[in-house]
């Protein structure tokens, strides 16, 4: 069984999902950063450009919305403004006109003077599936399986969407991870669906422009939506008014897991239980350190993430191959658990420790595959390589935890290493023979970190001494206290 802990203040909201004391996921939402993706307006068209063939539409911002004719749904009309017998464009001016009301959706976040980007076309995520109340026709991720097995899919919820008549209408796109779902928990997606675009219709006849009419959840709702199933026992939640919201929302949309919330009242922080802020702090470090006494060094690029297993200090085993399979099983738990609370996607390369017995070979994949099934994201894991490395996907749902959490470090510019004093130093010598030959000043005044200007004084000193001879002219040194080794300046006096 696993439990949910949520710890929520107004700036930020965390959830950890933990199973028999580990701490397996972490999710984090800060409120400033919540993007308008996907929010829904009632809005009011201000002006109609013909010659750009878009409209801004005043939503209730501080500057007008963009929506574009190829944005366009209107009766009568495709998705890209041409006419369904024609087959030719729609000018926009024939489509909206000044003070029109409009439900729009936002499609792109207003980036400096640019304002939101918006869509007629309105559609609704959800677990499993995204809803298109204006659309008819059931689509099916490419991503998913065979032709036959999204074929299937494809006939099992024409099946569904035909029973499920509550709000009734509209078409659902299949999202990946509905590849292996039961048709209940289709079943219910379509529902929870149905039942928000009834809400949202109902908003907009009775709200005026610039109101928002729907938001897409907030984590907190997210974890009945998303993180809830039969095996989690509970969901404690440290905030008495977001106990009433998620109880509020779970009776209306989820209300077979309202009966496992509860509101934690102790004293301690609740992510204190199981220590998950120090969990955090680890999920940040490049090396994890198993039981054995091996380690895995985890690395993540743009390209790829790469994870390098080491036996370290392991030798409890009879002999040296029990050694590498023992530490290899125990890695393969270790990076699954690693993956799915670093939330790292995309391209992800294992260097396992090299095994000379293929029987070791085959459990440890397949050890590493039964543990990756926990993951409740895409992962497509390929066998060893000619090298001995795994490679694998994971999906990306959204920023990992690093990137969330962290920044570049300026001083390395997110390179992870530095150049030595010593190599400074030659920079700022060659620097100052190139200064030499265009410039002729009294004096050339270094600025630099204080380990750098020490290094000159002394272990390069006859250096130093014999470029000012070469140059003819005084080099001084001035160290700056804030600078870091490689910042440096050089001052013509």
């Amino acid at each position: 069984m696993e439990d949910i802990l949520i710890n929520w203040s107004p700036q930020e909201t965390r959830v950890a999902v933990v199973e028999n004391g580990a701490v397996q996921e972490l999710h984090v939402e800060r409120t400033l950063e919540r993007g308008l993706v996907g929010n829904v307006y009632s809005g009011r068209v201000a002006r109609v450009l013909p010659g750009m063939q878009s409209a801004f539409i005043d939503i209730g911002l501080e500057r007008a919305a963009f929506l574009h004719v190829a944005d366009l749904h209107i009766a009568g009309q495709t998705g890209r403004g041409h006419h369904a017998e024609s087959g030719t464009p729609t000018p926009i001016e024939r489509l909206v006109f000044e003070g029109q009301a409009l439900t729009v959706q936002v499609i792109k976040d207003p980036i400096g003077t640019k304002g939101a980007r918006l869509s007629t076309q309105i559609s609704i995520a959800g677990r499993m599936l995204v809803h298109l109340p204006q659309d008819e026709h059931i689509g099916i991720s490419q991503k998913i399986g065979s032709p036959e097995t999204r074929e299937q899919l494809r006939q099992r919820m024409q099946a569904l969407v035909g029973k499920a008549d509550e709000g009734g209408g509209g078409g659902f796109i299949l999202r990946t991870n509905a590849e292996d779902a039961s048709d209940e928990e289709l079943g219910s997606d379509i529902a929870y669906l149905r039942k928000t675009w009834a809400t949202i219709r109902e908003r907009s006849f009775r709200s005026p422009p610039g109101t928002l009419l729907h938001q897409d959840l907030s984590l907190v709702e997210r974890v009945l939506r998303d993180l809830v199933s039969e095996r989690t026992g509970s969901i404690r939640i440290d905030s008495r008014m977001q106990y009433e919201v998620l109880h509020g929302f779970g009776e209306m949309y989820m209300p077979a897991a309202v009966a496992k919330l509860e509101h934690y009242r102790g004293e301690r922080p609740i992510f204190d239980l199981h220590n998950i802020d120090g969990e955090i702090d680890r999920a940040l470090a490049r090396r994890v350190d198993l039981k054995s006494g091996g380690y895995l060094i985890i690395d993540q690029t743009e390209a790829m993430t790469t994870i390098d297993v080491n036996t370290g200090g392991f030798v409890g085993a009879r002999n040296f191959d029990d050694t590498i399979f023992k530490t290899n099983l125990e890695a393969a738990g270790a990076i699954a658990r690693q993956l799915r609370l670093r939330n790292l996607g995309g391209i992800i390369i294992v260097d396992f420790i090299d095994m000379t017995r293929e029987e070791h070979r085959a459990s440890v994949l397949s050890e590493f595959r039964k543990q990756l099934a926990k993951d409740r994201t895409k992962v497509t894991v390929g066998g060893f390589t000619q090298l001995g490395l795994v490679e694998m996907t994971r999906k990306r749902t959204r920023e990992s935890l690093a990137r969330m959490l962290c920044e570049p470090c300026p001083t390395c510019e997110g390179r992870g290493q530095v150049k030595t004093a010593r190599s400074v130093c030659y920079d700022i010598m060659r620097e100052i023979l190139r200064e030499a030959r265009q410039f002729a000043p009294k004096e050339f005044r270094v600025v630099a970190a204080a380990n750098v200007v020490e290094m000159l004084l002394d272990e390069e000193s006859q250096h130093l001494a014999g470029l000012s001879d070469f140059i003819g002219r005084p080099i001084s040194l001035t160290a700056e206290p804030t600078n870091q080794t490689e910042h440096y300046d050089i001052v013509l006096l």
